[in-house]
């Protein structure tokens, strides 16, 4: 009966926003690690930001199995880490008077596309030791505007889904009831086929009488 209320995880290790939550957290610790001194406390935050980000869609994912308020919660809960994580990087831009970069930069396009088609941590991490600190941050700000993007829209999924089958406990409700009704559906049956086999005795007992009688 487990197969009527409980949802099918979703595999978040293959969802965009999940694969370039992992690009963030592994670009955040080299970035920390080039560019923050030692004993700055905006390491531990921006690192524990990026790791949150991460952590909080494959705990929602596994959790929705049973418990679609509680993938939403935890799925809020990676983006407001992400909001986090965007906010110190233009921190960073603006109090060391570096560029943020828009689309009016001559690279802003091209990196903005690159995003767009790469999700997997391959695909960045040579640049994590290579590039300078403005050009790591405008990344990691792509990236970050990109997952909130992205979970915005699996988010609006999610709660429709819960509006249209509502939590666990409406879904095994329903469960119950259809269980119920098919119950129902089998005694209607075998009652029905009880008084045809009861007519057709009754023939087979006026069969014997007249066999009987014409004897």
């Amino acid at each position: 009966m487990a197969n009527h209320f409980l949802r099918r995880q979703a595999n978040w290790e293959e969802l965009y926003f999940y694969k370039k939550t992992d690009v963030l957290y592994q670009l955040t610790f080299a970035f920390t690690k080039r560019f923050l001194k030692m004993g700055d406390r905006t390491i531990d935050q921006m690192v524990q930001a990026a790791r949150s980000g991460k952590q909080n869609i494959a705990e929602g994912c596994a959790d929705g199995v049973s418990s679609t308020e509680m993938e939403i919660k935890l799925i809020n809960v990676a983006r407001a880490s992400i909001k986090e994580l965007k906010e110190d990087y233009e921190d960073y831009l603006t109090t060391r008077n570096l560029c943020k970069w828009d689309d009016q930069h001559p690279r802003f396009a091209p990196m903005l596309d690159f995003c767009r088609q790469h999700n997997n941590q391959a695909d960045y991490s040579p640049m994590y030791y290579k590039a300078s600190d403005e050009e790591l941050a405008n990344l990691a700000l792509t990236l970050c505007r990109q997952v909130d993007k992205m979970m915005t829209t699996y988010l609006e999924q999610l709660e429709k889904t819960f509006i249209e089958e509502g939590g666990i406990k409406e879904r095994m409700t329903a469960a119950r009831l259809g269980r119920r009704q098919t119950q129902n559906e089998t005694i209607e049956a075998q009652a029905h086929e009880i008084e045809q086999l009861k007519e057709r005795v009754k023939q087979l007992e006026e069969e014997l009488m007249r066999y009987k009688s014409q004897g």
